[in-house]
């Protein structure tokens, strides 16, 4: 049989300005996490693209799922195109949420402009020129390869970004992941054109809040102050725990090098008085906080159980109590995420790994992610182990402003999926 190879990437090089135009379009759809806008209106968008190309088409509502409301429906859209046999279901993966734009911009953030070869704007890299890829390539298969095996399917899924409980938590629940429906995921985050990401580190997220007693602000003395108890625990954190975890390394592949060990952030902090509206010209009143809230962002790694990773922050917090004058805290988990990891022998590792030799000539790098994704859950709850994280992008432009994809990154790797498709579903 004659080497598909060129003609298949010949096509996709053709595709160039259609895979330009994809990206520019997906990103000029501001797809905010949170709140979640425009879930729809995507979908809607890759139904009318992927209906063209022969598949069909399911959207799918996360009804009743965080963030889940009449004003911001989660909607999710899977669209599948069976082959004339039967055989395996490759299924790309992307998410089609945003963070936040921030601060810093020297570009529209929405605009999608396209300048020496880069797209920019939010989403960009993290994750729609990934999803924009995986279309183009399975578009290129499909041109060539009518009488395939299997199916492929590609999805457009919600929430990622705050955790994937409206999209693909969902979907597995609902059997979108089942092992016999699906064989292999690949998710084209942005883990550089050259890597496997086989998994990443754990997460764990919670809140503190300090407790203290309202006064006149003139006579603290007949108050309590949540906020410098608030103190006691960062000095705590400083003094003890960010050394311990700065001495914990994992075995784990995790990039960049600073998170192959354990890490923390706090997320955010907040004592006293609600901020006004930024229109607001009074003065503040003058009291004692009786309260202050922190949320942390605790990543561990798979060397760590959980309830060690726990125990470690609520053993700070209960020698504080038994220490500190008045000292009383309330600690509530906000989720929880396990570390997760392929086997690098698995099929879908082999598959993309010689894809990746063949269009660029040398083999990848095996990484983990600092961060989660979705393969949390087409792992814990789909129960499908044969997962990995492959796309365009810099891992480290993600979220960052002045965001962007490369044009070429996007077409290596779209040769990359494309060539996988015709390891897994041509005989």
């Amino acid at each position: 049989m004659p080497d598909p190879r060129p003609s298949l990437f010949d096509r996709i090089d053709a595709r160039r300005d259609d895979l330009i135009a994809l990206t520019q379009d997906l990103i000029r759809i501001p797809t905010l996490n949170p709140p979640g806008e425009n879930y729809r209106a995507i979908c809607d968008y890759l139904d009318r693209r992927l209906s063209a190309s022969g598949f069909e088409i399911q959207l799918i509502r996360a009804s009743g799922t965080p963030g889940d409301s009449t004003r911001y429906p989660r909607w999710n859209i899977v669209a599948r195109r069976d082959g004339t046999q039967q055989g395996e279901c490759v299924h790309f993966n992307s998410h089609t949420d945003v963070v936040e734009v921030g601060h810093g911009w020297s570009m529209d953030p929405f605009g999608g402009d396209l300048v020496d070869g880069r797209i920019y704007g939010r989403g960009a890299c993290d994750m729609k020129g990934g999803l924009a890829a995986s279309i183009i390539a399975a578009e290129a298969f499909l041109e060539l390869h009518t009488d395939f095996c299997g199916a492929i399917e590609i999805s457009g899924t919600a929430d990622e970004e705050s955790g994937g409980y409206g999209g693909v938590a969902y979907l597995a629940e609902q059997g979108f992941f089942n092992p016999d429906r699906v064989q292999h995921v690949i998710i084209p985050e942005p883990l550089n054109k050259d890597r496997i990401c086989l998994g990443h580190r754990g997460g764990w997220w919670a809140e503190i809040e300090t407790k203290g007693e309202i006064a006149h602000g003139s006579m603290p003395f007949l108050g309590d102050c949540a906020v410098r108890h608030m103190g006691a625990v960062l000095r705590e954190f400083e003094d003890k725990l960010f050394p311990a975890m700065a001495s914990r390394r994992t075995e784990m592949p995790v990039v960049p090098d600073g998170a192959r060990q354990s890490t923390m952030n706090i997320n955010s902090i907040h004592g006293g008085q609600k901020e006004q509206d930024a229109d607001f010209t009074g003065l503040p009143a003058h009291c004692v906080p009786d309260s202050c809230r922190i949320v942390i962002d605790r990543r561990f790694l798979v060397e760590e159980p959980l309830d060690q990773v726990r125990a470690e922050v609520t053993a700070l917090l209960e020698g504080l109590r038994a220490t500190r004058a008045d000292f009383d805290f309330e600690l509530t988990e906000l989720n929880s995420v396990l570390p997760s990891m392929t086997d690098r022998d698995a099929p879908v590792v082999a598959t993309v790994a010689a894809a990746i030799h063949d269009v660029m000539g040398k083999m990848p790098e095996y990484v983990a992610s600092p961060g989660t994704y979705d393969q949390k859950h087409i792992d814990r709850i789909g129960k499908l182990k044969n997962c990995i994280a492959y796309g365009p992008g810099i891992l480290e432009l993600a979220h960052k402003p002045d965001e962007y994809i490369g044009v070429d990154d996007m077409i290596d790797s779209a040769k990359v999926m494309a060539h996988s498709l015709v390891s897994l579903l041509v005989r």
